[in-house]
């Protein structure tokens, strides 16, 4: 099997908002990149976009269209980005979904509270699982640190009664952040945690009108939405190993939405 001279990562989410945000910052630095999305034709036009942008850095991009929250594509997921390169040094898991609808805690649906556990929790655990063997296996290339960057949410600390089961399922992504790289710590494979706050993207848009006028009031210090590329500056750095005695860090990009004050 031929390895790539080039780092690799997957990226879950990809088709848009922070995940492609964040593969074209890593496409920047120098990264082939594996995208992953759903499936749907709009999802694939969509990830072979992204993918051509990636390309435009000079370095190569794959698409992987499915379902994480399909356990039984994991394998053939990390696969593809072996079989292509040889190598895999980042997994960003990035994709998420938000509830069914929003309303009062007390009417929350199971299949609401499924899909958010499915996507938002149980994928991110046993891909991380999956990528995480292979990369114990693999070993550092050279002096290329190897990561997986999990993102959540600014609700695992901030909680939003409309939406209980998304504030559920990125907790327990959270913990499974913490768990992962205690497990990983010796082995020097860094595990870190981003926890956005209201960001501008597909997933808020349903939203955006409300929250325009929230910002503008004060909502957010910073009085400004939130970009994928706020949170990518920070992907790059743990990516690259520029946080090299932290384990498990979470890093809260909100703008100040969840600063304490009275």
């Amino acid at each position: 099997m031929t390895v790539s001279d080039r780092p690799v990562a997957l990226i879950t989410g990809a088709a848009r908002g922070i995940g492609k945000g964040c593969a074209l910052a890593l496409a920047k630095t120098g990264y082939n990149v594996l995208l992953n999305d759903l499936d749907g034709a709009e999802d694939v036009a969509l990830l072979e976009k992204a993918a051509e942008e990636v390309r435009a850095f000079g370095v190569e991009a794959h698409i992987f269209p499915a379902d994480v929250g399909d356990l039984d594509k994991h394998c053939s997921l990390v696969a593809a980005a072996i079989d292509t390169w040889g190598r895999l040094d980042v997994l960003m898991n990035n994709a998420g979904v938000s509830v069914k609808s929003r309303g009062d805690l007390l009417d929350v649906e199971v299949d609401s509270y499924d899909r958010n556990l499915a996507v938002n929790t149980r994928a991110v655990f046993f891909l991380t699982q999956r990528a995480a063997k292979y990369m114990v296996t693999q070993g550092q290339i050279g002096d290329q640190h190897r990561a997986i960057i999990n993102v959540t949410s600014c609700n695992v600390v901030a909680f939003a009664l409309n939406r209980g089961e998304y504030c559920v399922s990125k907790a327990a992504s959270s913990m499974t952040t913490k768990l992962f790289s205690l497990r990983l710590a010796e082995e020097g494979i860094g595990v870190y945690e981003i926890q956005p706050g209201i960001i501008e993207t597909e997933m808020t848009r349903p939203s955006k009108a409300k929250y325009d006028k929230l910002i503008s009031e004060g909502l957010v210090p910073m009085k400004r939405w939130g970009q994928p590329d706020d949170i990518a500056r920070y992907v790059v750095s743990m990516a690259e190993g520029q946080m090299p005695y932290s384990v498990g860090q979470a890093v809260l990009i909100d703008g100040g939405l969840t600063m304490p004050a009275f």
